[in-house]
């Protein structure tokens, strides 16, 4: 496969006076060469994104968007769940077997053959992180293609370079939100509880566990959603798994 135009996109030095359209250009160029008839750059949608201006570039099939809307498989769609459990690019196959049980499964391969009466029979996608987690995806799809390991490589690094450029020239002000450096500074025993809470102990439970009243646990539970500016104890969880702060 002629990988040669995503070697020149990632080689390229993206200068200040680069606009999006010529941005946008040059990444339709490199996944058309490739054989993939659409894809799509979004931004994940979330505190940091406006959910009206989630699209960097692309587009899906005429009638696509609309149906998918319509149909609700947002709520279902594998891929949009798979992402929680990818750190890198991957077929779409792969999340249709990792649910091959799940009780949406009906629904799941429902919205596949709708897919591909649109011209969508196979795609990959590719998440793009930051400090805060997930914040990017890159879909391509259209004809059936495999694409190597090292080519998949690749593709993770251009959906990487394309966003961050694309939402440099588009909106400077999200990318500086999105960029900056998380400064956190937990103390011993409040990485403890927080490790704690991820295994979904109570307070009473955490406090047992480390001699500490369930008042104290409860202390150090409110600085840690302070730091984290959590709605809640879920919102904590939700916020240092992204961050890594547990696994």
């Amino acid at each position: 496969m002629n990988m040669n135009p995503v070697l020149q996109f990632l080689e390229t030095e993206n200068h200040d006076e680069d606009d999006a359209d010529a941005i946008r250009a040059r990444l339709t160029h490199a996944v058309g060469t490739l054989g993939f008839d659409f894809f799509t750059l979004v931004r994940h949608p979330g505190p940091e994104s406006d959910s009206s201006d989630i699209m960097l570039a692309g587009q899906w099939p005429k009638g696509w968007p609309e149906l998918y809307v319509k149909r609700k498989y947002a709520t279902i769609d594998p891929t949009v769940r798979y992402l929680g459990h990818s750190q890198c690019g991957f077929r779409w196959r792969e999340p249709m077997k990792a649910f091959e049980f799940d009780p949406q499964r009906a629904r799941m391969e429902r919205m596949m053959v709708d897919a591909r009466r649109h011209g969508l029979e196979d795609g990959y996608v590719f998440p793009v992180h930051g400090r805060r987690g997930l914040v990017g995806v890159l879909t391509v799809a259209g004809r059936s293609i495999d694409l190597s390991p090292s080519e998949m490589a690749l593709m993770d690094a251009l959906a990487k370079k394309a966003f961050w450029e694309l939402l440099h020239a588009q909106d400077p002000a999200a990318h500086r939100r999105l960029s900056r450096p998380v400064v956190l500074q937990m103390t011993k025993r409040e990485m403890e509880t927080l490790e704690y809470l991820g295994h979904g102990m109570t307070s009473n439970e955490m406090g047992e566990t480390l001699g500490l009243s369930a008042h104290t646990i409860d202390w150090y539970m409110n600085g840690i959603q302070e730091k984290l500016q959590a709605k809640n104890r879920h919102h904590v969880v939700a916020i240092a798994f992204r961050l890594g702060l547990i696994s």
